[in-house]
């Protein structure tokens, strides 16, 4: 197990498992050389592991489910991930169950049967992330100038990288506003940092330039009857 690099975490568990099993086999093997019929002492074991089975389905799924994420590896601690509806960083990979940290440092358990089974989103496999941000201008703002707005503060933040390049795009002439989508890219770790920061900065900036941020409104007419 240590050279076919199987977790630690696993590793009690399958020898006790295999032990097991072997000692059955092995008190099998003596009662039947001892000339004792083991017919019905097999068939007694099976029909007891079957109950067992049956009563302990739950269980017995979240242990299957355990190891297959110790073997397959889908996540390793410390990597942020979201499954069954939760997201949070993993603090600790058990036999039974997976336990996340949130960053409001909330634990949340979920149970390996689910986990293993279902669909998972693991943001920290790739070392870099893209950042997609929306904003929207006034229709009365020259769409150069606000291209050239943004391209200043990317160029100002040096934890954008520069390949890929960022993306400035026209995305949408909505009801009220010009949408221009950001797709920027950065380190894993600089994720959240950026998009909160290039927020910010964006309504300084354009608050600056003059640049009009709309928002809905509805404009009402009244009409005096004759």
């Amino acid at each position: 197990m240590t050279n076919r690099g199987v977790d630690e975490s696993l590793r009690p568990f399958l020898i006790a498992l295999i032990g097991v099993v072997l000692k059955v086999m092995l008190a099998v093997s003596v009662i039947q050389m001892l000339g004792v019929a083991t017919t019905s002492f097999i068939a007694v074991i099976g029909a007891a592991g079957l109950a067992i089975g049956l009563a302990l389905s739950g269980t017995l799924q979240n242990f299957a489910g355990g190891i297959i994420i110790l073997l397959l590896k889908p996540f390793h601690v410390g990597d942020w991930i979201e499954a069954q509806g939760h997201s949070g960083t993993v603090s600790e990979v058990q036999i039974f169950m997976t336990i996340l940290k949130t960053p409001d440092n909330r634990t949340i358990i979920l149970p390996n049967g689910a986990l293993s089974t279902g669909a998972l989103v693991n943001y920290s496999t790739e070392p870099r992330r893209r950042v997609d941000m929306v904003f929207g201008a006034g229709y009365d703002a020259d769409v150069d100038h606000v291209k050239a707005t943004l391209q200043g503060i990317i160029d100002r933040d040096e934890r954008i990288l520069k390949d890929p390049a960022p993306a400035i795009l026209l995305s949408g002439l909505a009801d009220s506003s010009v949408n221009f989508t950001l797709r920027l890219w950065v380190e894993n770790g600089d994720y959240w940092g950026v998009h909160f920061a290039f927020h910010e900065n964006v309504k300084k900036v354009f608050d600056r330039e003059k640049i009009g941020i709309p928002f809905p409104q509805m404009d009402v007419h009244l009409h005096k009857d004759a």
